[in-house]
């Protein structure tokens, strides 16, 4: 199951405070270049006025560029593009004529040359042209970020809803035998009988209900649910319904999709069971094989005579919902085989990757 991972903390986490550095970091980092260049020219002290004046228009210019940007940075694309072109041209237009000035001003005793200007246009046109072309680069790349962890939860999201219909497909009609078991035992007047069967119904529900459908069990929890669960259903067939368990402790503390064996004991009981006069044995195994972890659920019922996939139980649901869980919880990690026994009966093995308990995911 795809799940969101915390997004570490980064340095445009504070897009605002982000910013202000940047732009601050940006125009000190042309003074200073500008003036090194001056340095390394031999040039005079009033080289570095224009040099001031330009460092300080720039960056008061490209603070009304960054306004404007905002406001059209989630318009349409024609809006985008046509509103920040006019922004740039206007503000290349003001910067060029300012720098331009002030440098006849100081430098040439305010003699304005044409060229002088054309070559203003030039620099201060690919100087704001760069940060306007850093500045929507940051922009959109935050805003696909931001796209791309929505996305991530919205994935989560539709995982977590995919798990619990899953989940509450099995409650239906597990709810539908036991009630009809119990007003059977009703209607026998086998009230010590009922009453016992609804206690256990009511413990098996408590668990069900207090638990999340995307939370994960141990190995170890999940065998003590199937117990509970089998309690039930031997109020029903007596001895005619035999279960043994098989739990390799170092598998016990592996997670796996709460109530994902459920089913599979159902449809052994549905179809080795309930068919033959003198019951099945119910056989629930887990051990640890290297790094995975192999579960089977047989029984010792009549198998498949036809060669055909056992039918799922009536509403729909069983092995088909195994198999939807799985792939919901592990992807293509996992195997998950259905046969007759080679002894005798059917048997279901299910092998997922070996994952130890997770306090953070571990239901009660």
């Amino acid at each position: 199951m795809a799940t969101v991972q915390p997004r570490p903390q980064t340095f445009f986490d504070d897009k605002n405070r982000a910013f202000w550095m940047l732009q601050g970091a940006g125009w000190a980092g042309y003074l200073l270049l500008r003036a090194a260049q001056g340095v390394a020219n031999g040039m005079s002290i009033s080289f570095f006025i224009p040099v001031l004046v330009s460092t300080a228009t720039g960056y008061s210019l490209t603070l009304v560029i960054a306004a404007a940007f905002r406001l059209l940075i989630r318009k349409p694309p024609i809006i985008i593009w046509t509103g920040s072109l006019t922004a740039v041209v206007l503000a290349v237009a003001a910067y060029s004529v300012i720098d331009a000035f002030v440098f006849s001003m100081v430098n040439r005793g305010g003699a304005f040359e044409g060229a002088l200007l054309l070559a203003s246009v030039l620099i201060d046109g690919l100087l704001l042209g760069a940060w306007s072309a850093l500045y929507y680069g940051i922009n959109f790349f935050l805003i696909a970020e931001d796209q791309r962890v929505q996305l991530f939860k919205l994935e989560g999201a539709a995982s977590s809803a995919q798990l619990a219909m899953l989940r509450y497909q099995l409650n239906p009609h597990f709810l539908f035998n036991t009630l009809n078991s119990i007003s059977t035992l009703v209607l026998l007047k086998q009230t010590d009988r009922a009453n016992a069967m609804l206690s256990r119904l009511s413990s098996f529900l408590r668990y069900t209900l207090v638990n999340e459908p995307q939370f994960q069990v141990t190995l170890d929890q999940e065998f003590e649910t199937l117990k509970l669960y089998l309690d039930i259903e031997k109020m029903r067939f007596e001895e005619r319904l035999r279960a043994t368990f098989d739990l390799d402790p170092l598998a016990a503390r592996a997670r796996i999709p709460s109530l994902l064996l459920q089913p599979l004991v159902e449809n052994s009981i549905k179809y080795a069971v309930t068919p033959m006069e003198e019951g099945a044995e119910i056989a629930v195994a887990a051990r640890l094989v290297g790094e995975r972890v192999q579960i089977t659920v047989s029984d010792t019922g009549p198998g498949l005579n036809d060669g055909s996939v056992r039918p799922s139980y009536s509403t729909g649901v069983g092995l088909a919902n195994i198999r939807d869980r799985l792939a919901q919880a592990y992807g293509p990690d996992h195997r998950f085989d259905a046969r007759n026994n080679p002894e005798s009966g059917f048997v279901v093995t299910v092998e997922i990757p070996f994952l130890v308990e997770d306090a953070s995911q571990e239901v009660a």
